[in-house]
């Protein structure tokens, strides 16, 4: 800038098509996708100025989350991001609840990287790396520890460098002898809740079954691994480290409601596969277990996928876990996850991050591995989508390779658009269109604050 342009002149100049200090939010709607490799719902925030910031609801939440915040954000400049989130992050909660507000405000990130012409990471700080490790997840539901190891194995030879797979309560759930439960409890755990929008009795009863079976949390359920399934556990381990070898990063999780006395039972019966971490063992409220259970074994402990907001995570921190996991989707978005990260490298802990979902998350996340140092690795979960890749445009393709993602210098997310095309074909079962219009949500209202 020279001495005779003023500062308007510069951000003049910033994006031929954006003047960002009179950019304004018109706009906010939802596509509702399934196979990503679940459900989730891809968010578009429309501007006077045409640009416009993707966002995704998490996966398994609903795009309600999201769209009740559209009257909160009616007419403000999206690159105000932490005034906005500020007003808005009272909306939201632990677990899906998070999902509304956390895809606002990577929808603002990627229009405020869009406006001023820079990729998210570097107004997060700059670069720590040039490329994201994604850790592969894969579940466990081959019959043996040999064939999940094999698949692993596939994944190892599309370049991979780090794994999760799934092993716990419902690899042994059917074996006679292998798991004490009171009558009952297991058949609730395997029902599935029906999908999408409800219609008959009979699927809103389904669904209420299911979500009344899933929701007693771990201590109360009275599930107990006995010996033998402990002995099945161990050997299936055991099979998969023989194929993929000891070398190459494997996590444990989907461990299943059991008790923080089963969790340690397990994890010292796996110490000498040296997992990566054994993940959400219990629920990530109670604290004091997990300090127990961290005491009780060698193995690293994780969680952190359903917390919201950074001072949830602290507990944990002091408990002395050993890798928080959080979501982006539903820790708050792309600054908190951050500030998440940061803090924990003061306690030493690493920060893995949680992913599954479509490129629009995956690329949320990246920005944020590439801009914190004590980031380990991203989760990939769509390796068995085919079509993972043609949800947007504008990224490298594939966009994974050998494992790994690069961050490019693109402005915002770096993602062009979304690809309608693919969309359509992959609608959520009920959902009638996408980018519907949503009049309907721009004058709810509510005396918001808190407190008097």
């Amino acid at each position: 800038m020279t001495k005779l342009e003023s500062a308007d002149e510069a951000l003049n100049r910033v994006n031929p098509f954006s003047k960002p200090s009179e950019l304004r939010i018109t706009d906010m709607r939802v596509a509702e996708i399934v196979g990503a490799p679940f459900a989730s719902a891809l968010v578009k925030i429309y501007t006077n100025q045409g640009l416009i910031g993707l966002g995704e609801v998490r996966d398994g939440a609903s795009a309600t989350y999201a769209l009740m915040l559209k009257s909160r954000l009616l007419g403000e400049n999206p690159c105000d991001i932490d005034r906005l989130f500020r007003r808005i992050k009272q909306f939201g909660g632990h677990g899906r609840q998070g999902g509304g507000v956390s895809a606002v405000e990577i929808a603002l990130w990627d229009l405020a990287g869009k406006a001023y012409g820079v990729p998210i990471y570097q107004m997060l700080g700059g670069r720590f790396r040039d490329k994201v490790r994604m850790y592969c997840d894969t579940d466990a539901e081959q019959p043996s520890g040999t064939a999940t190891g094999k698949r692993l194995k596939e994944r190892m030879d599309l370049g991979f460098t780090f794994l999760k797979m799934d092993l716990g309560l419902m690899q042994i759930a059917d074996l006679p002898g292998a798991v004490v439960a009171p009558a009952g409890t297991l058949e609730g755990l395997r029902s599935h809740s029906a999908q999408g929008r409800t219609h008959t009795p009979e699927e809103r009863r389904r669904r209420n079954t299911a979500y009344d079976a899933q929701n007693v949390r771990h201590p109360f359920t009275g599930l107990h691994f006995t010996d033998k399934g402990l002995d099945y556990l161990e050997q299936y381990i055991c099979e998969v480290r023989d194929i993929i070898g000891s070398d190459i990063p494997l996590a444990i999780d989907h461990v299943g409601h059991i008790s923080l006395q089963n969790g340690i039972r397990l994890a010292n019966r796996i110490e000498k596969y040296v997992p990566a971490w054994l993940e959400d063992v219990i629920p990530w409220q109670y604290t004091e277990q997990y300090r127990q259970l961290q005491a009780a074994t060698s193995v690293p402990i994780c969680t952190g996928e359903d917390i919201y907001l950074k001072e949830s995570f602290e507990p944990l921190l002091r408990a002395g876990i050993s890798i928080i996991h959080p979501d982006l989707l539903t820790s708050g978005g792309i600054l908190e996850t951050k500030k998440i990260g940061d803090m924990a490298q003061e306690f030493g802990v690493a920060m893995a991050i949680h992913m599954a979902e479509s490129p629009i998350a995956a690329m949320a996340a990246a920005h944020v591995a590439v801009a914190t140092e004590n980031f380990m690795a991203l989760e990939y979960h769509s390796a068995d989508v085919p079509w993972w890749d043609d949800i947007v445009t504008g990224l490298p393709r594939p966009l994974l390779k050998n494992g790994f993602i690069e961050v490019s210098d693109k402005p915002g997310l770096g993602i062009d658009d979304v690809v309608d095309e693919v969309i359509v074909q992959h609608l959520q079962p009920g959902v009638a269109g996408i980018w519907q219009p949503t009049d309907h949500w721009d004058h709810e209202y509510s005396w918001d604050r808190t407190w008097s």
